[in-house]
């Protein structure tokens, strides 16, 4: 080949270096400044469409110049996020993040680590941060764990292990590794998650058994036996049982004392979805409800919730490491360990999980938890908890708002009740009373369904928020709850239809 017809190379880092670090000086200092007047600037703002559209614009074809392209996400981007970074977001369960934690990412970032396998500082990190885990749960030294993208992901490997240990040869025959329709059970407040999670794993919907819950939200433990022993006498194959440690819609925590007795005399997993609340087992108060937990054979929970942590990072804990190496290690030659070199050290992380390919998750955490230690931890959730107590209190004090579930955890949940309404309007009313909430940027509340009652839903994981921000919220509820009042009396806001529309 004559060399003098070669093209130039190319690659994809900068031209002038400098640029790189004065942008990269210019994203700190504004980031910072943005975080540090969080709490003054509205929960959650509106997407404008002209914005919308330009996130219908086709693939960019030539380079643009890297300042360009910082001013745009600012103008386009920055401005719009979910909302949880603020002090006053209450939707859903997320968690707040750090300065610390997203400067993590920003290293991980740098290092850009695939963390499953390699002699690589990652994976001896996430290894320690898993044993860390450990430690937060009481799990015993020789348990296993992997870290995930989040709860949804920590249940599936949960129920995977489950159904590979219980289920003799169920790794290679699946669910036809047994003649009966295998089945679990969980409350009806369980995260639709675990619905999910069984659809994957083989079993169907169906056959993940949703017991009724009683007046506290928790599972009703005698219709939970009695559907087990009517399943093995119809030929089912009854492998596991969910437990929940603090449910999404109130927060309650089911016996899970019971449900691990009933588990071992089955024979059967126990397994529990602590995707926010097991966590709860840092604070004194907490520790006897969620005992159980150090006795279940697996638990899932997420440290992008209750621990503050950026996006995305849960966990999943067993109690036998054998069983869980046994549901996902499968010996292939382009994996194989050496003695020296890039293919030594630790085994690779796909022996535990589903992925290969994961990014370095553990870096935020185990700077995270450097920066902080686990007491300060403890003490940030003992304060939303307290946090949440206030707020139903407050509820009950005013003549207008009604609190809609017994307070348990860090869960709120209650409407606008003026007295003068049935149950299809009060829900009318309340939808678009959240909706309101959010728009004018007072509070971002979620909601939900309580025996067909809507809800206003505070879920408070956020280490931003003080007392005087759910003064505001129920200000801000009361304020235009009344003016809904009012507009209904002047016949500009109606109630003569229904809450899906």
């Amino acid at each position: 080949m004559n060399e003098t017809n070669l093209k130039p190379e190319i690659g994809l880092d900068p031209a002038n270096w400098d640029d790189i670090k004065t942008l990269g000086h210019q994203i700190i200092d504004d980031m910072v400044d943005y975080l540090k007047d969080i709490g003054n600037k509205p929960v959650w703002t509106p997407i404008p469409q002209q914005v919308k559209d330009e996130f219908k614009k086709p693939i960019p074809q030539q380079p643009a110049d890297i300042f360009e392209v910082y001013e745009e996400f600012k103008q386009n981007i920055f401005p719009y996020h979910g909302g949880n970074i603020h002090p006053k977001f209450f939707a859903w369960v997320q968690g707040t993040g750090t300065p610390l934690g997203a400067f993590a990412d920003l290293l991980a970032g740098v290092m850009n680590n695939n963390a499953a396998i390699g002699n690589q500082s990652a994976l001896y990190v996430d290894k320690q941060v898993v044993n860390w885990c450990k430690e937060l749960m009481n799990y015993p030294e020789t348990g296993s764990g992997i870290l995930v993208s989040g709860g949804s992901i920590a249940n599936i490997t949960g129920l995977i292990v489950a159904r590979n240990t219980i289920v003799a040869n169920a790794k290679n025959a699946g669910v036809y590794a047994t003649t009966g329709k295998l089945t679990a059970y969980c409350s009806s407040e369980t995260h639709n998650c675990l619905g999910k999670a069984a659809e994957v794993i083989g079993i169907g919907n169906e056959q993940l058994r949703k017991i009724a819950v009683n007046d506290n939200y928790e599972i009703d433990i005698e219709a939970l036996k009695a559907k087990i022993k009517e399943d093995r006498e119809n030929g089912f194959f009854p492998f596991c049982i969910i437990g929940n440690a603090g449910t999404v819609n109130t927060g309650a925590i089911d016996p899970l004392n019971e449900l691990l007795q009933i588990a071992r005399n089955e024979k059967i997993w126990f397994h529990i979805d602590g995707a926010f609340g097991a966590l709860a087992k840092l604070v004194p108060a907490y520790q006897d409800k969620l005992k159980a937990i150090e006795e279940a054979d697996s638990v899932a929970f997420d440290l992008h919730k209750w621990m503050y942590m950026q996006y995305e990072v849960g966990c999943v804990l067993f109690k036998d490491a054998a069983t869980h190496r046994a549901a996902f290690a499968t010996p292939v030659n382009y994996l194989t360990a050496h003695d020296r070199g890039i293919a030594a050290g630790p085994e690779t992380i796909s022996n535990y999980g589903m992925e290969l390919s994961r990014g370095f998750k553990a870096l935020k955490v185990w700077m995270s938890l450097k920066e902080h230690g686990v007491d300060k931890y403890a003490a940030m959730i003992a304060q939303n908890i307290d946090q949440a107590f206030y707020l139903g209190e407050k509820v009950k004090q005013h003549h207008d708002l009604e609190l809609m579930a017994a307070v348990t955890m860090n869960i709120v949940c209650y409407r606008y009740n003026p007295g003068n309404l049935d149950d299809d309007q009060l829900n009318v009313l309340n939808k678009e009373l959240l909706m309101r909430m959010q728009e004018t940027g007072i509070a971002a509340p979620s909601s939900t369904l309580l025996n067909g009652s809507y809800a206003i839903r505070v879920a408070n994981t956020n280490h931003r928020t003080r007392r005087e921000h759910l003064d505001e919220m129920i200000a801000g509820t009361i304020a235009i709850g009344n003016t809904l009042m009012k507009e209904h009396d002047s016949k500009l806001f109606k109630f003569d239809f229904l809450v899906s529309k």
